[in-house]
């Protein structure tokens, strides 16, 4: 997607007014609701409603589209009638895929602004609703096109209006539509730092995008660079830096430092290794393109903090991210190296595609400095987290039930959803070393708890959450809203998270 925003409003007016080159209208498939809707939109529209209906052409189910011409009785040339299926089963998420239907629809006819008239229910809150209708659009239409340099002939949907005449919602559909466009304007952020290659996003670059958010967002960035991260002993950091020509960074985000509450402090770690070979443990060559967005953890929290500012929500929140490249060379860390980490604590590498704990370990000390409430990682960790749980859920882990409990609760609600593994004491053991404290990998089985594990060993004394998004942050084959490649993955979850952070 072009850096050039869509421009997305709220309108007060009735399908009568409201003036698009298309309005998109839900239709609701149970018997009664389906003739009211028909009932409403047959003044219009009879001329084509009657053989539709006649002949069954569209009943409502949940994904059915039909496009309709109108007549001069309406200021829009089009009307576009989206299914959501039966009225029991509406969830947040069925809008969502429902203004991607009507979005993307809307699209393959070349206009430039699209009116979604807001559906009434009483089944979630107006803001809720809105903001999942603009989720739902604007997501659906993301594409990394930043490098084609072919003139394109389609027209792109510039403009996005979410619609109503009740003028008792228009606040709290304001509201939501609001939440909806800097939420979207976020998670595109993480998704185009996670579609970039290799040679524009790497440690400094990373860096580079995550200073210049700060300012336009109004939030803090500190960059170390190897100089200062040799200081501080950063072992892990150093070590997987080792076989690159790029030289590490570590990134530390922080916004509304002057906040009262000082002592619940929120923080968040993300991985950013900006391009992942496997090192001397090289990867096979099939797939190491997408190792390019194994910074999305990084990308993530990069896109929350921008949200979160942009949102003003009242929470302390620093960010920490380790950034390196992880490549083959003749100063490559080797297998069976020992690195001693920040906290002092060593590890034995048995394999250096087990890039990312290590960096991580190296954060998860450093964040015992802020003396934190809480610590939430994200991390692309292991292909195991893959296997298990495939590309609709997240891998967590971690030592605070109350914690992981909300975050299920705000996945489920953004459809961002996160799976609670075990961290049982046998696993421990998997990952002893007869050389340091701690091996870097676990062996062939539990890879993704065996990983968490050796995370483990280097928090602090604070409440602490782990997320495996390997499966969930790339992905081959597009969703509903969600397009091949990097997803943004974890803007949507957190952000809902720390809305109910009081």
């Amino acid at each position: 997607m072009k850096e050039k925003n869509m421009n997305i409003t709220t309108e007060y007016h009735s399908l009568y007014q409201i003036q698009s080159d298309v309005a998109a209208v839900f239709v609701f498939q149970d018997k009664q609701l389906f003739q009211k809707s028909m009932k409403e939109l047959s003044k219009p529209l009879s001329a084509q409603l009657t053989p539709i209906i006649k002949l069954e052409d569209f009943s409502g189910k949940e994904g059915q589209t039909c496009s309709l011409y109108t007549n001069d009785t309406l200021r829009t040339p089009r009307v576009l009638l989206v299914g959501l299926g039966e009225v029991k089963k509406i969830s947040l998420e069925k809008l969502r895929r429902a203004a991607a239907t009507a979005a993307k629809k809307a699209q393959t006819l070349k206009i430039t602004s699209l009116a979604i008239e807001f559906p009434f229910l009483l089944t979630f809150s107006h803001s809720e609703v809105a903001q999942a209708l603009v989720e739902g659009a604007v997501l659906s239409l993301y594409k990394f096109d930043k490098y084609l340099t072919k003139e394109k002939s389609e027209k792109n949907i510039e403009t996005l209006k979410i619609f109503t005449s009740l003028s008792s919602i228009i606040k709290e559909v304001k509201k939501g539509v609001e939440s909806g466009a800097i939420i979207t304007s976020a998670v595109v952020h993480a998704r185009n730092l996670s579609n970039a290659p290799g040679n524009e996003i790497y440690p400094e670059t990373l860096a580079n995008d995550a200073v210049q958010t700060a300012k336009k967002y109004k939030f803090k960035a500190t960059v170390f660079d190897k100089r200062k991260i040799e200081s501080l002993k950063m072992g892990g950091v150093l070590a997987v830096a080792k076989g690159s020509e790029k030289t590490p960074r570590f990134i530390v985000l922080e916004y509304n430092k002057s906040t009262k509450n000082k002592k619940n402090t929120i923080i968040l770690v993300g991985k950013g290794v900006t391009f992942d070979t496997g090192g001397i443990s090289l990867k096979p060559a099939a797939g190491m393109p997408e190792m390019k967005m194994d910074m999305s953890g990084a990308a993530a929290v990069i896109g929350t903090f921008q949200a979160v500012a942009e949102l003003k929500l009242p929470i302390h929140l620093v960010g920490l991210i380790p950034s390196v490249e992880n490549m083959p060379s003749g100063t490559a860390m080797k297998p069976g190296d020992i690195i001693r980490h920040y906290n002092g604590k060593t590890s034995e590498v048995d394999n250096t595609d087990a890039e990312g704990r290590l960096i991580l370990a190296d954060a998860l000390s450093y964040a015992s400095l802020y003396k934190p409430d809480l610590v939430i990682d994200l991390a692309t960790l292991t292909g195991a987290c893959v296997v298990a749980l495939g590309n609709h859920a997240a891998g967590m882990l971690g030592n605070d039930e109350p914690t992981m409990n909300a975050l299920k609760i705000s996945g489920d609600a953004t459809y961002e959803r996160v799976c609670q593994l075990p961290l049982y004491d046998e696993y421990e053991k998997q990952i002893k070393s007869d050389v340091a404290d701690v091996k870097n990998t676990g062996g062939r089985w539990a890879g993704t708890i065996t990983a968490a594990w050796f995370l483990k060993k280097f928090i602090g004394d604070y409440k602490w959450v782990h997320c495996d998004i390997a499966g969930t942050a790339m992905l081959e084959t597009p969703q509903e809203y969600i397009p091949k490649g990097g997803s943004g993955f974890g803007v949507r979850l957190l952000v809902d998270f720390l809305k109910g952070r009081k």
